[in-house]
This record gives C-alpha cells, structure tokens and sequence, in this order.
C-alpha cells in the first residue's frame, strides 16, 4: 500500500511538472517579447486566419441566431472581430467557450484573442495584453416586472440575492460595491435570467446593452438602472501577454471604428435586426418553437452518440488492461494500474477535461473534440476497471486451477474459462457505467464540443426560452439511454439463457 502511495505521489508530481514547466517557458517568451518585436501578427498572417474566443450569450455582443436551420454567431463582437480580420487580411474564425474560460484558452494558446464584451481590469491585464476600448456601456440590473416598485438600485436589494456571470466585472461590482446583497453566479447569461424568472435570484446585474436585449425579448423581465460606480475604460480586446504587434494592429481597426462611429451606426444596428429579425409576433413565435430548432437538437444527439461510442469502445479496452495489470503479480504493473485507478477516481472529469484541454494544451494542442473523447474515455477507463477486477474475482480460485491442470495457459484459462463467467457476472454492472458515460460526455459542452448540451443553450440563447429546450434535451436523454439500457438487457438475457 506505501508503494501505491509513493506512485500515486509521483504522478501527481509529475502532473505538476507538466503544468509549471511551459508556464515559466512562456513567462519568459513574454519578457523577451517585450524586449523585441514579437511574432505573433506574422504566425496569424502565415496561417491565414485569426481565433476569436467568445462566450455566445451576451446579447447584442454576441449571441447565436438560426439562420437557415444553421447556427450562427453574431453580435457587436463579431462585428469587432471580421472588421480586424479584414485589415490583417486573414479569415475570422469563432470558437465558442465558456466566459472563465476563454482567457485560459488565450494563455494557453487554443485561440488568438478574445472580444466577448470583456471589460479590460488591472487585474486580468497582469495576464494578458488588451487593445483600446472599443466601446463603453453603463451597467444594469434585471428584474421581474413584479418587483418594478421594490428595487431601482443595487441599494434597494440589500439582504437580497444578485445574479452575475463568473468571472465577469459584474460580479466584481457586486463585490466591491454592493456588499449587503448576495452574490450568485452562473456562466451563462441565459441560466441567470432563467434563475430571475424562477425566483432563484432577485435581481442579476448585467451590462446595459444586454439589459435592454432581455428585457425586450424576455417576458415578465424589465431593466432598472443598477446604481454602480464605473472606473473601467470599457469593452476591450484581450491578446497574449507579449502579442504586442496583434495590438497595434487591433488597435488601427478600433480607431477606425471609432472614427466611422461604426459601434452606433452598423454594428448595433445589425445587432437589433438579428434580435428583431423583422418578423410579426405570430411569425417570431413560429420561429422560436422547438421545432423550428430540430436540427440543432439531431446535431447534438449525432455529437452526443458518437463521443460515447468510441468512449465506451475505448474505456472499456483500457479497463480490461488496468483490471488485469492490478490483479498481475508483477508489482509494477498493480502498482501502476492501482495508481491511475485511485488518481482518477478521486478527482473530477471536469478537472480531468480541463486539464487535457488547456494544462497539455501548454505542450501539444489537442482539439476541443479530442479533448473530450480522451478525458471521458481515461475516466471510464478507471470504473470498468474496478467492475471488471469485481467480476474475476468473484470467480472461484477452483476454476483456475482445474483449467491449469488440464494444460491450459494462464492467457488461455483467462481468455476461455474465467472472462466469459466474470463478463456473465459483471453485465448489469457495465450497463450501468456505460449509461453513466453517457451523460457525463455532456461535461465536453464546457470547452466548445457541440454535444446535446451545447445545442440546448444555443437554442435558450436564441429563443430567450429557458424551461423548453432543457425538457426537450432530458427526453432526448432518456431516449438514448433507455435505448441502451434496453439493449443491455437483451444481451443479459441471452447470457443467462446460455
């Protein structure tokens, strides 16, 4: 058992390693970046393209619009965004992420910069390096229409809870400045107005821009002023800490923005009519009905099958050899093999997700989707191993030893004797885990992967409809893994039938 501990210890502190190692590399590219002109507009122009990080649910910024049965981003931001790519004469590319997660991804490289209505702090500048505001908005807070007469401020919701997006100066606001009231955070805008609506929360604070697109398209939901004192600049870019060629060029497309009051007269104006979508209200709700929306849910449940399957073909492979390796009377094998198990087991798939994605992401870039498929597949890995070390070893010592007398291999006796009576044994078992890995793939929505939950948001995001497409992805769910919880049993029968 120490020695497992001293392996355990090890691996963790290897993990570390990998983590701190290129971050100190990096620290000192951005020193010397400092020092010279760095490389980082030559690497866009050579590749063609430059990726925008953003968070899609922060209208009129950026937000997701059906558009032909297809989803697309658009919003202010991305307006920002195309007008940059076209004065450096490359090609937009928007990757869609979590808001706490997009300047990781910028820091470890997964995106070029990030313009997401993010407000350029001191804080958030010691890791990264941002442009000129680009525009400048006052801030407010939601509310229900039912509570018009109780609040006008953050001051009237004393005692009181306030909903704000992670990460963002929201909440920061909140913090500083409203110190009686509660703070509450979501990283979706549309789960904190669902929140608001559901009397989660009594107010959320978001920027005035955004008041004003939910409050319109939101029923039962108003806007009121929230009272904070604003010390910020304002919307700005974020690049890589050193990207200092990035923002001189960045910073040329805002004062050409500036200069054209492109923010007032195309941008936001675009915007609106996205929002509006120039339809009468017996046409918008057509529109926004779930089913004017099902090839957003087909594409998630095609994304949502397809990270499970090979999930499971994988996890399952890998399981196989950890259970054998820690039942192995090689002492390095179960040393190894009980390690992982443990490691994984005890820590979250989030963590675990997020980690292969952005901590390796430091050394190799491994794809959003990739990332998925190899943290999901490692996690399950660790449990089929335990189910399938459970199942030979209910197998009496007996049969080993009758098999081996009668001439058979150790891998033979393994192969022909004891795994078809464990697997037998241990069927419900892996049912069940593989139903679990089912719903945990939804987890890859975090970092981009366009599963069923991804699809879900986009969909609550662009209908302002927060309840229906949640019900909708819990059917969609069940159908799938009552399908193979069937399945399963089918082939139990049959087991026992033989």
């Amino acid at each position: 058992m120490k020695k497992a501990w001293k392996w355990l210890e090890s691996l963790i502190a290897v993990l570390l390693l990998l983590t701190l190692m290129p971050q100190k590399a990096s620290a000192a590219d951005d020193a010397s970046a400092s020092k010279a002109t760095d490389h980082y507009l030559k690497k866009v122009k050579d590749k063609g393209e430059i990726v925008m990080g953003t968070s899609p649910d922060f209208p009129p910024y950026e937000f997701v619009q059906n558009i032909n049965g297809k989803s697309k981003i658009v919003g202010m931001d991305v307006e920002v965004g195309h007008k940059i790519a076209h004065d450096l004469g490359v090609k937009l590319v928007v990757k869609t992420m979590d808001f706490d997660s997009l300047l990781v991804a910028l820091e470890t490289g997964k995106i070029d910069m990030v313009i997401s209505g993010m407000t350029a702090t001191p804080k958030r500048a010691q890791s990264v390096d941002f442009s000129d505001a680009y525009y400048r908005s006052g801030q407010a807070l939601l509310i229900r229409k039912a509570d018009k007469d109780k609040y006008h401020d953050y001051r009237s919701l004393n005692g009181k809870t306030i909903g704000a997006q992670t990460g963002s100066l929201q909440a920061n606001l909140i913090k500083e400045q409203a110190k009686k009231a509660k703070l509450k955070t979501m990283d979706k805008t549309t789960d904190l107005v669902l929140a608001l609506k559901t009397n989660k929360f009594d107010a959320v604070a978001v920027d005035t821009a955004t008041s004003a697109a939910f409050a319109k398209n939101t029923d039962g939901i108003i806007a009121i002023p929230s009272g904070f004192k604003i010390t910020s600049d304002g919307s700005a870019v974020a690049f890589h800490k050193g990207a200092t060629s990035l923002v001189k060029a960045a910073n040329k497309s805002i004062a050409a923005i500036k200069k054209q009051d492109l923010i007032n007269q195309v941008y936001l104006p675009k915007a609106g009519k996205y929002l509006a979508g120039g339809k009468s209200k017996k046409e918008a709700k057509v529109s926004n009905s779930m089913w004017a929306y099902k090839d957003f849910f087909i594409a998630g449940v095609g994304y949502t099958l397809f990270i499970s399957a090979i999930s499971v073909v994988f996890g399952f492979l890998l399981g196989a050899i950890l259970a054998l390796m820690r039942l192995s009377h090689n002492q390095v094998a179960h040393t190894v093999a009980t390690a992982y198990i443990e490691f994984v087991r005890g820590t979250p798939l989030m963590v675990q997700l997020l980690f292969i994605y952005f901590g390796l992401g430091l050394i190799i870039n491994i794809p959003a989707m990739l990332s998925g498929i190899i943290a999901v597949s490692l996690n399950s890995a660790a449990y089929v191993a335990e189910v399938i070390r459970s199942g030979i070893n209910s197998i009496a010592v007996g049969q080993t030893e009758a098999s081996r007398s009668l001439g058979l291999s150790r891998f033979a006796t393994m192969r022909y004797v004891i795994m078809p009576q464990a697997m037998k044994n241990i069927w419900p078992a892996l049912g069940n885990e593989f139903v679990s890995l089912i719903k945990e793939s939804s987890i890859v929505s975090v970092i981009g992967v366009k599963d069923l939950i991804y699809q879900s948001r986009i969909v609550q995001a662009d209908t302002y409809r927060g309840v229906m497409p949640l019900v909708i992805t819990m059917i969609l769910y069940f159908i799938i893994t009552f399908g193979l919880s069937s399945l399963m049993k089918v082939f139990e029968r049959k087991m026992n039938h033989d």
